[in-house]
């Protein structure tokens, strides 16, 4: 067990994975029995956090879940990029230990106090975004810089939310949300769409296609891709549910549906843990449209956020998380059959938290039903990759 534990905790993509995939358990289990007192079913003790139940699902979601699958990968990832070391246990266990010391204060926020809150929570990111900017500087390349400024995006965006809750501010909190999950987005439309037609060309050269058939990736849409992506998250915070971001978000969108056009998708269906990638920056198109239609009065945006933060998010977190834990453990680059029915099951929870926003009656049935698969879906996730998480490398026969 001893041994167990000092692995899990001696590598980046081990502890925060495997906290991702916990933590966003545990949360949306909380927030399905929220939803469930509300249509009368259960009753529901007064929490221990300070904020409304809705405001601390969405926190979570943003800040909690989702920055823990940030550490994993960067922890892992920029050592690659830049031929550095890899992090010494001590940093990924203290690094581990702010991001768990933000969430448990979080949860007890109703006993401490407001401004205790906001330094603890708010120290994780700046202590992820100090280590990887050590081992960055030594190749600046700009393309891996720009993660620092939406880093930056997501601990202002963190900063608004308790600057409201601290009572600095009057209306802050819905901006600070949004801008965080939109530089969320912001990470995955960058990031995806430069993992996502590399491994799916790597596959197909693997698999003897020609290489005429392999994916394309046109400069002028990753660049103007890059600059709204960049673009978002700052019009967000500036301008907060404006026709401005609203523009912004429907550009990308448009964007980033003729970048994929040309990264042979179809092929990519016959291995799920390929067409996880490409499904989650689908949702990630579908959803920015869908909001940028909303901001300017067409549609749901609540829906539309839902199809960003489950199906982007949740989906491409999934896709990147098992990917990397299968092949940072020796594993082969295959999804266990648990596994590829998460991915399916998170797409659908997406879909389905769209639909329930725009019915006039079954609502609450529609969000419990998405949070069940949420639910689900991290399950089989943890089933699936327990062993690539806490087991030995394996070692290649």
């Amino acid at each position: 067990m001893s041994a167990m534990i000092a692995r899990v905790l001696g590598e980046g993509f081990r502890v925060f994975f495997l906290s991702a995939g916990l933590y966003g358990l545990f949360a949306g289990g909380i927030w399905g029995v929220w939803l469930a007192t509300q249509t009368g079913m259960i009753g529901f003790e007064d929490p221990t956090y300070a904020m409304s139940p809705p405001m601390w699902h969405a926190h979570e979601m943003i800040f909690g879940y989702a920055t823990a699958a940030l550490g994993g990968f960067f922890l892992t990832a920029v050592p690659s990029w830049t031929g550095t070391p890899e992090a010494r246990a001590q940093f990924i266990m203290m690094a581990a230990g702010l991001w768990l010391a933000g969430r448990i204060a979080m949860w007890f926020s109703g006993a401490l106090s407001p401004g205790l809150v906001a330094v603890v929570d708010l120290a994780f990111v700046p202590t992820l975004a100090a280590k990887i900017a050590s081992q960055l500087i030594r190749r600046p390349k700009p393309q891996n810089m720009i993660f620092l400024l939406l880093l930056c995006y997501i601990w202002v965006a963190n900063l608004l939310t308790h600057l409201e809750w601290v009572g600095v501010t009057r209306d802050t909190l819905d901006i600070g949300l949004r801008a965080g999950l939109l530089a969320l987005c912001s990470m995955i439309a960058i990031l995806g769409g430069r993992i996502t037609p590399a491994f799916t060309r790597n596959a197909m050269k693997r698999a003897g296609e020609p290489e005429s058939a392999w994916p394309v990736s046109v400069a002028s849409f990753d660049k103007a891709g890059m600059a709204l992506a960049l673009m978002l998250p700052l019009c967000a915070l500036i301008f907060g549910l404006s026709p401005i971001a609203g523009g912004v978000a429907l550009m990308l969108g448009g964007v980033q549906i003729l970048r994929m056009a040309r990264w042979r998708a179809r092929w990519a269906l016959r291995q799920p843990i390929l067409i996880a990638l490409h499904l989650g920056l689908g949702m990630l198109a579908l959803g920015l449209i869908l909001w940028g239609l909303a901001v300017l009065g067409i549609g749901s945006e609540i829906g539309a956020l839902h199809v960003l933060g489950i199906g982007c998010v949740g989906g491409m977190t999934l896709a990147v998380m098992s990917r990397a834990a299968l092949g940072h453990s020796g594993r082969a680059l295959v999804a266990p059959p648990p596994m590829v029915v998460a991915y399916g099951l998170m797409a659908i929870a997406a879909v389905l938290r769209w639909v329930g926003s725009v019915l006039s009656e079954g609502y609450l049935v529609a969000m419990l039903v998405s949070d069940g698969l949420w639910i689900s879906a991290l399950a089989l996730y943890l089933i699936a990759m327990w062993s690539a998480l806490v087991s030995p490398k394996a070692v290649a026969s």
